[in-house]
């Protein structure tokens, strides 16, 4: 049978907006004990496709009533280095850093326990009614400096309470040998997170 995540992106849009607009998904039915997290990958050669399918969903599934907060991480780290008034300096500082000590700045400043899922659970007490569902986009753009598991890992305190779906560009392999791992790009192998449903699989 062939990889859902592989069928043409209108035949996934559909399966998407089915799922995620049902009161199964919506009321968290099926998940057991397990925290609602969900995972959409996607080849990573589709992300412009993909974010043209993730703003139409959300189009799509507010016209049906079901309230949607996407958060990108790219967006969100930005935002959070010009509100530490650092923004414009590692813009100029950018070219002339070593990569080692780059990365080494974003991941202190874009720390997912300290710094990133607080802002995430900010923007969701802003709303002033409670989402529905969260959506996180931008994964790609900010490796390394954020690996999506440590941001699922530390959301579970703060996004329990509505499913998130984290749109992957790679893949998300569970299998009894190697366990569950996100695989980004579908190099790296070495993102290892099992608490999640593959979206296309959902219980």
């Amino acid at each position: 049978m062939k990889d859902p995540a592989r069928r043409p992106i209108g035949e996934r849009f559909d399966y998407l907006l089915h799922v995620l607009s049902s009161q199964r998904f919506l009321a968290m039915q099926g998940l057991g004990n397990e925290v609602p997290f969900f995972i959409c990958p996607f080849d990573p050669r589709e992300a412009n496709d993909m974010a043209r399918l993730v703003k139409n969903l959300v189009t799509s599934l507010e016209r049906k009533g079901v309230r949607v907060l996407t958060v990108n991480l790219y967006d969100l780290s930005i935002e959070l280095l010009q509100k530490r008034g650092i923004w414009k300096r590692i813009l100029v500082q950018e070219s002339d850093l070593p990569k080692s000590e780059l990365k080494e700045l974003l991941q202190g400043v874009l720390d997912p326990e300290t710094h990133v899922v607080p802002a995430i659970a900010e923007k969701i007490q802003e709303r002033p009614i409670s989402p529905d569902i969260l959506f996180i986009t931008g994964v790609g753009e900010v490796f390394p400096y954020i690996r999506s598991h440590t941001v699922l890992n530390n959301l579970q305190r703060v996004a329990k309470d509505h499913p998130t779906v984290l749109f992957f560009p790679g893949q998300y392999v569970q299998s009894a040998e190697r366990g569950a791992s996100l695989d980004l790009f579908g190099r790296l192998h070495d993102d290892r997170y099992y608490r999640a449903f593959n979206i296309y699989y959902s219980p």
